[in-house]
């Protein structure tokens, strides 16, 4: 069944029946892609993880779709912690790959940083229609994948910037291939309060000397993703994994 995401505001109480409207681009894709009709079902999502089981009523062109609410429950796709991905900066369509799978995996917000090795550059200029595209891919995952929120993609951070942010999260973690100690599993074990966990995750290049003992001197846990060497692309949704298998499985 199709799920799509609402805004608190978009929900109207009439004659003892919850109503529904859904407007702009899902409007236009419920009824000119998706080629619904008058009496199907969907599901929407009001960003605050609830969950509406809808039947479609009206359609006023591509514009608007009337849905009346049969039933409603609170969301379980979501994961109990909020998990942060602080990611560096990745060539090309790499990015969109991390966001995309960042979102099936779980990831509540995703961040990007610049750091000393990356290859991509973001421009000033161009950054705003970067975000766009980023937010809408995960926008897209969000739904094919149950989320019960849209995983917000913010602008992005210098590193220092990244290390004041990523280190105010109850547990703040740096995804290093250098380490061969610590681990994951064994920070999520020992951590007394994981409600909110930060993830960072390197660029193509990974990181400089430098900056990993910059990250560490500011007392974000330094681990390992195993014994293999990870691409960028790979990495944050192998930790993300990893921390879904040891909350949720």
């Amino acid at each position: 069944m199709p799920r799509f995401f609402i805004r608190k505001e978009q929900i109207e109480i009439k004659e003892n029946e919850k109503l529904i409207h859904i407007v702009g681009e899902d409007a236009h894709h419920i009824a000119r892609a998706l080629r619904m009709a008058v009496g199907e079902g969907v599901e929407i999502c009001d960003m605050q993880k609830n969950l509406y089981m809808c039947t479609l009523l009206e359609f006023f062109d591509d514009k608007e779709v009337l849905a009346r609410v049969d039933s409603e429950v609170k969301c379980d796709t979501e994961p109990e912690n909020e998990i942060v991905l602080y990611q560096a900066l990745a060539k090309g369509e790499k990015m969109e790959i991390i966001i995309q799978k960042a979102v099936e995996c779980g990831a509540t917000k995703i961040v990007p940083f610049k750091s000393e090795r990356c290859i991509a550059k973001l421009d000033k200029k161009d950054e705003p229609k970067k975000i766009e595209r980023w937010q809408k891919i995960a926008e897209a995952g969000a739904k094919q994948s149950g989320r019960g929120i849209i995983p917000q993609v913010f602008p992005a951070l210098t590193f220092d910037q990244m290390i004041d942010e990523a280190k105010k999260c109850s547990l703040p973690l740096f995804c290093y291939e250098a380490e061969d100690g610590s681990t994951i599993k064994s920070a999520l074990r020992g951590a007394e309060d994981k409600s909110t966990i930060a993830i960072i995750i390197g660029s193509e290049g990974g990181f400089s000397v430098t900056e990993a003992n910059k990250i560490k001197d500011a007392g974000i846990r330094s681990v390992g993703l195993g014994k293999r060497i990870l691409r960028c692309e790979t990495a944050s949704a192998f930790a993300l994994a990893c921390i879904v298998y040891e909350n949720e499985l």
